[in-house]
């Protein structure tokens, strides 16, 4: 099942983050690094919002909404959907968007930094 929205053409990515993480090996290789669960709430060009999760708390997995039922996100990264079509294919840098206030963190802003590795799997997988 695609986590693809067409009204957010980023939202493509979930699919790539899901897909690196369909390998049992990664998959608990990342929720030893992530420990957290992560919410992604993307802003469309028609100002309409919407959220996605990745669970590398404990399951592995990438969902719609800001967390798994009856579970909270550690962290949620608030950006625009072209924003994150950078950030998924590595055009950007989450740290850079950061400071240009371009991406807003709520929540643990350190476990944020731990989200690097699992989009730059992702971003191998977009590259193929």
């Amino acid at each position: 099942m695609s986590l693809k929205e067409d009204a957010w053409p980023s939202s493509a990515g979930f699919d790539l983050i899901a897909d690196a993480l369909k390998d049992d090996a990664q998959k608990q290789d990342a929720i030893k690094k992530g420990g957290n669960i992560f919410a992604f709430t993307l802003k469309n060009d028609q100002g309409k919002e919407e959220s996605w999760h990745i669970d590398l708390k404990e399951t592995g997995t990438v969902g719609k909404g800001l967390a798994p039922q009856g579970k909270k996100p550690g962290v949620t990264l608030v950006l625009s959907d072209v924003e994150f079509a950078k950030l998924i294919s590595g055009k950007a840098n989450a740290q850079n968007m950061f400071m240009q206030g371009k991406l807003k963190i709520k929540g643990n802003m350190m476990a944020a930094t731990k989200l690097g590795p699992i989009l730059e799997k992702a971003q191998s997988k977009a590259k193929l």
